[in-house]
């Protein structure tokens, strides 16, 4: 299978289905570090990072951002002193799909790369 940062994110409309509890379970290996939280009812990929201080952690999130607009699938990002918490979902479907995935190893390759900067 390939890699989950080397995919793209597909169009996706309302009427494609949500992932199972068994296609979620087979890709939650390859980003080992989120966690599947369900809020108010909408199962979400959520992870915090933590950073030195604010204009890192304001750094990390524009660079989220940007892979998120190139993509065209966009997450929800609280950006606090130290931390940012990224929540992925996709509100069209009301759950998980593989895009959150792509995304979320995306992310965590985001983080890496300014880990390996410092």
């Amino acid at each position: 299978m390939e890699q989950l940062t080397q995919q793209k994110c597909v169009p996706c409309s309302g009427g494609v289905p949500r992932l199972n509890s068994e296609q979620i379970a087979e890709l939650t290996p390859q980003v080992p570090n989120w966690d599947v939280v369900e809020v108010e009812g909408i199962s979400r990929l959520v992870r915090l990072y933590k950073f030195p201080n604010f204009v890192s952690a304001l750094a990390f999130t524009n660079r989220v951002g940007d892979a998120a607009e190139k993509e065209g699938h966009h997450p929800a990002l609280l950006t606090e002193w130290g931390k940012v918490t990224v929540s992925w979902w996709t509100h069209e479907i009301g759950g998980l799909h593989q895009n959150d995935f792509v995304m979320a190893a995306k992310t965590d390759e985001i983080a890496n790369q300014m880990a390996a900067t410092k």
